[in-house]
């Protein structure tokens, strides 16, 4: 018979279930109320009931988990420092959305040499977010594959959907049934309306085909996520923190009836991407939270052990250490400085307002 099916499909290869995957590396009692703990604080600075400001920070992708768990253990210390003023949460990201081609995170490539051993960034993923949980500090991953929640969701306590899906319905059907807050970032054209319409989605019951955590392929049904805003991350190279683009953003949330709670990524278009430039809009930000902006709950910045970034075309032994892959990145002395400074002022002034 003439074949008219997977013509273009070199090879499919059974994975690991989630469950199976969740017993080599479990979640165990303490680290589910860790979690649990960091989710509910995330939910309460979102809806203004914790004053402090959230900060979710780390590196752009992660590719060397060696790198990412004493990056971790720096944070785990600086947070303790400054916790009555910010909550920190780490930037884990596995996942990269590219526009065009190249690598495609950890979990698609963890040996950085196109062989795709997905199965094994599977288990690398999990094996260093239990590692991290086990740090006592919250997790924050982006939404990318439809189907990796199932394997890493119940360690993250805050979910972000990139520029470049937010307008995609599949994921907004995905972020109405995560059990932890998500952001939608604005397009990458800087468009303010796909961002709040995601919200809206995500906000509603859906059921759409998905796996369960036998793997089996299922009809998944969701209550909604009524812990979803937005992200600005500006767009066309272009910034959107100002506080006139802060005015517009709270106005269409209020028109669209949506939470009004703005997280102000300080990488991306907001700083030309120009990683220095982070620093930039941080202040802009306190700016406007010292004097009285009470809708900006949180910030995002690019930050790893060492600054920039650097090529994987060479043999990925070779790579520096702690350096970035994909956008560069504020090295960990800026970071420390960054936010000391930023707790500091936020202490003189008060806090932020409620």
């Amino acid at each position: 018979m003439l074949r008219t099916n997977n013509l273009r499909v070199r090879g499919l290869t059974p994975i690991i279930a989630p469950n199976d995957l969740k017993q080599v590396f479990p979640l165990n009692e303490r680290g589910a109320a860790e979690v649990t703990r960091s989710r509910g604080v995330i939910v309460d600075i979102l809806n203004n009931r914790d004053p402090r400001l959230m900060a979710v920070i780390g590196p752009c992708s992660i590719h060397d988990p060696k790198a990412a768990l004493e990056y971790a253990a720096r944070l785990a210390k600086l947070s303790a420092e400054i916790g009555e003023q910010i909550f920190c949460v780490m930037r884990v990201y596995f996942e990269k959305p590219r526009t065009t081609i190249g690598w495609k995170g950890l979990i698609n490539d963890p040996d950085l040499n196109g062989s795709h051993q997905i199965s094994k960034g599977l288990g690398v993923a999990r094996g260093l977010l239990c590692a991290l949980n086990a740090l006592n500090i919250p997790i924050a991953g982006e939404m990318l594959d439809p189907i990796t929640p199932h394997y890493l969701a119940d360690l993250i306590s805050w979910g972000a959907i990139g520029a470049r899906t937010t307008e995609s319905q599949t994921h907004r059907e995905m972020a109405s049934g995560l059990s932890f807050p998500v952001g939608f970032k604005n397009g990458t054209d800087g468009n303010l309306q796909i961002a709040v319409d995601a919200i809206k989605a995500a906000r509603s019951p859906h059921s759409f085909i998905g796996i369960n955590n036998e793997g089996q392929t299922s009809i998944v049904s969701t209550v909604g996520n009524p812990d979803v805003h937005i992200v600005l991350r500006g767009g066309n190279d272009a910034p959107n923190y100002c506080s006139e683009d802060i005015a517009k953003t709270t106005a269409l949330l209020e028109k669209g009836g949506v939470s009004s709670a703005i997280m102000v990524d300080c990488s991306h278009a907001n700083c030309y991407k120009d990683h220095n430039r982070q620093e930039e809009v941080l202040n802009s930000v306190l700016d406007q939270i010292v004097a009285g902006n009470p809708n900006i709950r949180a910030v995002m910045i690019e930050s790893n052990l060492g600054d920039g970034s650097q090529s994987t075309n060479e043999d990925p032994s070779q790579l520096l250490y702690g350096v970035s892959i994909t956008d560069k990145c504020i090295g960990w002395e800026t970071t420390e400085r960054l936010l000391r400074t930023a707790a500091r002022r936020l202490a003189e002034a008060g806090g932020r307002p409620i």
